[in-house]
C-alpha cells in the first residue's frame, strides 16, 4: 500500500448480510479514507445523500470545474484519491477542463456522476446522460455505468484501485438515481499493491551508463515529487555530481532550487533544449517525459554524442520517447535500486547555475515589474509555505526570482488549461491543515474559477490569493510573435479591462487589498501572509 494510506479496519458484518447501495458505498469510502465529498449537487445526485453520515463532509464548489480543481489539490496534498460527485452530463461537461488537467497531473480522483433513473433511461429523459461512460474519455483511466444497481459498490472499489495505480489519474462511475436504495452485498476494501518495481537488468544498464558518463545531466519531472522521491533524487544527483535540470512544463518541484547542482528550467522547445544540454554526454530523464514540447521544432532531440536513459512510472511516456533506454516502474523504488548498484567514477562538481541579479526597486510612478513583485514575495514568504501557481505569462520570470526549496511546496497544472490554480489552492489547504498556502494567479486565469474564493471563505482556510493584474491575457503576446505577429501588433480578444478583484473577493466573503505602488506591496504581503482568514491581494503589474 501507499506509505500515506493505511486502510482502517471495517466493521464486520454477518455472513450474507445485505445493505443498501448507499450504505455499502459509504462504508467502502470510509475504508478508503475518502470521507470528504467534493461536489455541486444536482437532482440526480440527491438520493445518494439521504441520511448523510456525520463523519463525512460535503465540500461545496459553486461550479463543477471548481469542484474538480479543489479535489485535485486535495488528492495531491493527501496522497490519496479524492471523491468527486458531479451532475449528469452537464456537470461532467462543465468539469471537463479540470478533469483533463487532473489526467495530465496524474491525480487520483474517483468521480461519480448522477444519471437519470434506470426505469426511464430508454425514453431519453430530461437530464439523462447518453453513453455516460464515453463522455469523459479519453481523459479518464477508466469509466463505467454498472449494469446493475447491485454492482455500484464493486465498481467504485475497482475505480479506486485503478485511480491509485501509477500512473495515477481520474476515473468515473455513472450512477442512476434509483440505484441507491437497492439491496446489495457489501464490498470490503482490499490491500492492493500500487507500485511496480523497475526491471533490474535495465536499471543496471542505467546505473552503468551513469557511472561511466563524463558529464551526466538529470532532467527531473513532477513524478519525482509525486512519488515522494525528492530525497533519493538529491542523493543520486550528489553521488554523480550531475547537473539537475527541471523538465519542461513540470507541475511540481522535484529538486531544491538552492542546491549547488540545480541547473534551471528547460524550455518546451526542441532546439533550445538541445542548446541547454550541450556538453553533456548522458541525460537521465527522471520522472519526466523526454521531452514536453509546446511549439514545433526541428533537428535532433539531444546534443550530438549524447545518450538518453529514462525512469518513468508511465508506460505511455516510455513508449513515445524518441530515443534511448526507458525503464518503467516506481520512481522512488527505482532510485533506491540505483543507489544500491551505482558506483560512479570520480568527476568534479559542475559550475553552479547563475541566477538572475536582483531587480532594483521601481520608481514611484512606475508600474510594478513582475520580477520585482515575485522577488519581494520570495523575501517575505516562509521557506516551507506552499505555492500554487497559475500565472502563465509570469512563469518564466518566476523561475528566476521565486525559487522553491522543499518537497511538496509547489503545484501547478501539467495540462496548460486554465482554471486549476485557485480551486487547487483551496484543496491543498484542506489537505494540509495549518500550512500557509499561496495562490499566485494571473487576472485572466483567476476568472476561469473565481467561485473558489467563496469556498475558501466558507471554509476559513489560510489561503493567500495574489492576483497579478496585467489587464490582459499576456502570455498570448509571447506566442503571437512565434506565430508571425508584428512586435507592435494588437492581439484580438486579449484585453481584460475593468476587473475589480477586491470587489469580487468582498462579494464572496473574503477581504481584499489593492497594491498599485511599490511601498504598498511589502506591508500588504505581510498582512495577507499572517492572516488566519483567507485574503486576496490584487497587484497591478506592468
Amino acid at each position: 500500500m501507499d506509505r500515506h494510506v493505511e486502510l482502517p479496519a471495517q466493521a464486520p458484518l454477518s455472513a450474507g448480510s445485505t445493505l443498501t447501495v448507499r450504505d455499502a458505498v459509504f462504508r467502502l469510502l470510509r475504508a478508503f479514507g475518502m470521507t470528504s465529498v467534493f461536489g455541486n449537487p444536482g437532482s440526480t445526485e440527491l438520493p445518494m445523500f439521504i441520511d448523510f453520515p456525520e463523519d463525512f463532509r460535503y465540500v461545496l464548489g459553486l461550479q463543477e470545474s471548481v469542484v474538480v480543481g479543489m479535489a485535485d489539490g486535495y488528492a495531491q496534498a493527501t496522497h490519496n484519491a479524492a471523491f468527486v460527485n458531479l451532475h449528469s452530463a452537464a456537470g461532467v461537461g462543465h468539469a471537463m477542463g479540470n478533469i483533463f488537467t487532473a489526467f495530465r497531473n496524474r491525480t487520483p480522483l474517483v468521480i461519480t456522476a448522477g444519471q437519470q433513473a434506470r426505469s426511464i433511461l430508454p425514453f431519453e429523459p430530461f437530464l439523462g446522460s447518453t453513453q455516460a461512460p464515453e463522455l469523459p474519455r479519453p481523459y479518464v483511466k477508466w469509466s463505467v455505468e454498472p449494469a446493475r444497481a447491485e454492482d455500484v459498490p464493486l465498481a467504485i472499489a475497482r475505480a479506486y484501485y485503478i485511480a491509485m495505480t501509477p500512473p495515477r489519474g481520474p476515473v468515473l462511475v455513472s450512477i442512476p438515481s434509483d440505484d441507491w436504495d437497492v439491496q446489495t452485498l457489501p464490498v470490503d476494501a482490499r490491500e492492493v499493491s500500487r507500485h511496480v518495481r523497475a526491471d533490474p537488468d535495465l536499471l543496471a544498464r542505467i546505473a552503468a551508463a551513469l557511472d561511466g558518463a563524463r558529464s551526466p545531466a538529470f532532467v527531473v519531472g513532477a513524478a519525482v515529487d509525486r512519488d515522494e522521491a525528492w530525497k533519493e533524487a538529491v542523493e543520486l544527483a550528489e553521488r554523480h555530481n550531475a547537473r539537475v535540470y527541471v523538465a519542461p512544463m513540470s507541475g511540481r518541484c522535484s529538486f531544491p532550487e538552492d542546491h549547488p547542482l540545480w541547473a534551471g528550467f528547460l524550455p518546451p522547445m526542441r532546439e533550445r533544449i538541445v542548446d541547454r544540454l550541450a556538453g553533456h554526454d548522458l541525460v537521465f530523464a527522471l520522472g519526466a517525459p523526454a521531452f514536453t514540447y509546446h511549439v514545433p521544432g526541428h533537428g535532433p532531440h539531444l546534443p550530438e554524442g549524447c545518450e538518453l536513459v529514462q525512469l518513468t512510472d508511465d508506460p505511455q511516456v516510455a513508449a513515445w520517447a524518441p530515443t534511448g533506454t526507458s525503464v518503467v516502474g516506481s520512481i522512488r523504488l527505482g532510485l533506491l535500486d540505483l543507489l544500491e548498484c551505482s558506483t560512479p567514477r570520480d568527476r568534479p562538481a559542475p559550475p553552479a547555475h547563475a541566477r538572475p541579479p536582483r531587480v532594483a526597486d521601481p520608481e514611484p510612478a512606475e508600474r510594478l515589474p513582475v520580477a520585482w513583485v515575485l522577488q519581494t514575495l520570495a523575501d517575505v514568504r516562509a521557506r516551507d509555505s506552499i505555492l500554487v501557481e497559475e500565472a502563465p505569462s509570469a512563469r518564466p520570470v518566476m523561475h528566476g526570482h521565486l525559487p522553491i526549496f522543499e518537497t511538496e511546496t509547489f503545484y501547478t497544472m501539467c495540462s496548460g488549461g486554465l482554471g486549476f490554480g485557485l480551486p487547487a489552492a483551496v484543496g491543498v489547504a484542506l489537505g494540509k491543515p495549518g500550512a500557509r498556502v499561496i495562490a499566485l494567479v494571473g487576472d485572466g486565469s483567476a476568472m476561469y474559477a473565481i467561485q473558489a474564493l467563496w469556498s475558501a471563505a466558507q471554509l476559513a482556510l489560510p489561503v493567500t490569493v495574489l492576483i497579478l493584474k496585467n489587464r490582459r491575457y499576456a502570455a498570448l503576446y509571447e506566442f503571437a510573435r512565434i506565430f508571425g505577429y508584428r512586435p507592435d501588433a494588437h492581439v484580438p480578444g486579449t484585453d481584460l479591462p475593468d476587473l475589480d478583484f477586491v470587489a469580487l473577493a468582498g462579494a464572496q466573503g473574503m477581504k481584499g487589498l489593492r497594491v498599485e505602488t511599490a511601498e504598498q506591496l511589502r506591508p500588504a504581503l505581510h498582512q495577507a501572509l499572517q492572516s488566519t482568514a483567507p485574503m486576496l491581494v490584487e497587484i497591478e503589474v506592468a
